[in-house]
């Protein structure tokens, strides 16, 4: 099917192989190629329409959005005209990172503006909420690794996306990353922008409270992203999960399963509401994560008891052969110690170099008795 870019059509479906509106006369392919198949979104500023390319032999997918505002005002629509450009500028910018569309087109036909970019075939985090329940600490850290990242890529480039929730991102089929999507709501983070008070963009729920009062700064998104992860952990709108009467987070007592106190501290640092108090960098996030993803220690559960019988040791401790117990062990003494521990028995005392050799008397006997409980010595 085709389908007519006119918004006053009255029938706009049309047969895939006709290149004017059977009903209006309205050209059908924008730019002579790309024709529109259907209709996938609508908002107050334009509509979206999956497309494909017809100047390419397979055809490719491709997304077209339309800038076709019904509000009302001169202000607001000369607004929703600079946010239409800014994405197109935004998105021919950044659209090189692989988690970013690319922007393929801009153009103006029939005095309506229209930007195509590449279609991203997968399902958005809200949809995949809904279809498979709230996500867990696992995948919640793996998303946090996989979208700062490209948060640091648009950072690095003074882009404030200032609309991250879980609908903008969608999880792409073929190789399940996540693709930030709709970057209309983005900004140029100039030092004179971040100095004056622009207007209010973003989804209320995910807003962080500076943006609220058009004062968006990077560490704005991290709130947003800091949001968007309880809301996933607790499969409930974030305004359910803040109490106004104590202005406090109150996520935790939602949570479907549990995290650890690890993963909960930096969620709530995300949500600090002074972003002084916030994390500045998605730099500092990503330190603080990967710091604890390689501790060998677990983490303490919070909001559920542990269940494991030994809940100190490493889960898999009893399922390894004593040379990988005898690792393990060098390897926590060498966290605690420091300086070079040669891989050899602990119980026969390992060189370590030290300024310490009480703390290290500790450590051995501790290690030793941790040797002795898994390797049936005790």
């Amino acid at each position: 099917m085709s389908y007519c870019l006119n918004p006053h059509c009255s029938k706009p479906e049309n047969p895939n192989d006709v290149k004017f509106c059977l009903t209006c006369g309205t050209k059908l392919l924008l730019k002579e190629r790309y024709r529109a198949i259907k209709p996938i979104g609508q908002g107050g500023f334009g509509r979206t329409f999956l497309a494909v390319d017809e100047d390419k032999p397979s055809k490719p997918p491709c997304v077209i959005k339309q800038f076709y505002p019904q509000a009302q005002g001169t202000n607001t629509v000369q607004k929703a005209v600079e946010l239409f450009n800014q994405e197109a500028i935004q998105l021919d910018h950044l659209g090189q990172h692989p988690q970013i569309p690319a922007l393929l087109s801009y153009c103006t036909q029939d005095d309506r503006q229209y930007l195509v970019q590449e279609f991203i075939n997968g399902l958005n985090l809200a949809q995949e909420l809904a279809q498979n329940g709230a996500f867990n600490e696992t995948k919640i850290r793996q998303l946090l690794i996989d979208l700062l990242s490209v948060l640091q890529f648009c950072h690095s480039r003074e882009v404030i996306h200032r609309d991250i929730k879980p609908e903008n991102i969608i999880r792409r089929g073929s190789d399940t990353r996540l693709v930030i999507v709709d970057f209309g709501a983005a900004k140029y983070a100039t030092s004179t922008a971040l100095n004056h008070t622009g207007t209010s963009i973003g989804s209320p729920e995910y807003v962080a409270p500076e943006q609220m009062r058009g004062r968006a700064v990077f560490a704005s998104d991290i709130y947003s992203l800091g949001v968007t992860c309880i809301n996933l952990l607790t499969a409930r709108s974030p305004f359910d999960s803040y109490d106004t009467h104590n202005a406090a987070w109150i996520w935790r007592q939602y949570l479907k399963t549990p995290v650890s106190n690890e993963l909960g501290k930096i969620i709530d640092k995300m949500l600090e509401s002074i972003p002084s108090r916030r994390y500045q960098t998605t730099d500092a996030v990503l330190k603080d994560l990967n710091i604890q993803s390689t501790i060998g220690i677990p983490p303490t559960i919070i909001s559920q008891p542990a269940t494991q019988a030994s809940p100190n040791y490493p889960p898999n401790f009893v399922s390894q052969t004593p040379s990988q117990i005898e690792k393990e062990l060098l390897e926590i003494k060498t966290k605690f110690i420091g300086g070079k521990v040669q891989p050899k028995n602990v119980a026969q005392q390992p060189s370590v170099s030290t300024n310490n050799p009480t703390k290290q008397d500790a450590v051995d006997k501790e290690l030793q008795e941790i040797r002795d409980k898994f390797l049936g010595n005790g």
